[in-house]
């Protein structure tokens, strides 16, 4: 969980999240990543109660994709979830991405945009670009998921493995870990999630800044699908679980 600048938000979205885990009898722990905070964001997490949630500074070159990947170094679970600290993605998805972790061993990636998906209050400027993006590369990789630039996904710990290094210093590292766990191979089911607005604080993401970047991993990682001849896949390549309702994997091939 990457955090710059979250002081009002940060302590209620460990106490969802905690609390739900809890509830539901899954063992965790949560990496609070602090990018470089001015504000008291590592107060509050210093603050917090739950011996399960650590905080970690990444004491270098601060952007999302450093932070996340700071906190990756960290992990010691079986599955790895990305959320972000402003509450925007629901702890109860996180709960059926387990779920479907603990059944198939395989990435669970969330669309905002299939049947059953919800956003609230999302930008409509955003939301057009958002949607356009994500055609795009739909488009040049042949997928059928619709979401690949949402941060919030599962990865089992061998597909993060794999998927070394991560090069991405911003948000575009959003788009290079899923692209980097298809192409190499690994399954993934697709469950509806809810994605509502930010209440406080002020989004990080630049989209002026990111064109260029997105564009870069997106280029990069076509050209090792179609030019690699598989180097970087996993030697024995399992089924894909691509559209899956939760709990219950599909049948297409990545």
């Amino acid at each position: 969980m990457p955090a710059r600048d979250e002081e009002g938000c940060i302590g209620s979205t460990l106490d969802e999240l905690t609390s739900t885990l809890r509830g539901e009898g899954i063992a965790y722990e949560v990496i609070v990543v602090d990018d470089g905070s001015g504000d008291r964001t590592r107060e509050r997490v210093w603050r917090f109660t739950d011996p399960r949630v650590r905080l970690v500074e990444n004491t270098g070159r601060h952007g999302y994709g450093m932070a996340v990947r700071a906190g990756l170094l960290h992990a010691t679970g079986d599955a790895v979830a990305i959320m972000m600290a402003d509450a925007s993605d629901s702890s109860r998805d996180l709960v059926t991405y387990y779920r479907i972790f603990e059944q198939e061993h395989c990435c669970v990636f969330g669309s905002r945009f299939v049947r059953g998906g919800k956003v609230i209050d999302y930008p409509p400027h955003k939301l057009v670009l958002n949607r356009m993006a994500n055609w795009f590369i739909k488009m040049i990789f042949g997928l059928h998921y619709n979401d690949i630039t949402n941060a919030f996904k599962c990865y089992p710990r061998d597909a993060i493995e794999q998927m070394q290094p991560l090069i991405s210093p911003h948000f575009n590292l959003t788009v290079e870990m899923p692209l980097k766990a298809i192409v190499r191979g690994f399954p993934y089911a697709v469950v509806p999630i809810t994605w509502t607005n930010r209440k406080t604080g002020v989004s990080k993401l630049k989209i002026k800044e990111m064109g260029s970047r997105y564009l870069f991993i997106v280029l990069y990682l076509w050209l090792e699908k179609y030019l690699s001849r598989g180097d970087y896949k996993r030697a024995v390549p399992r089924e894909a679980a691509i559209g899956a309702p939760a709990g219950k994997a599909g049948t297409d091939h990545v």
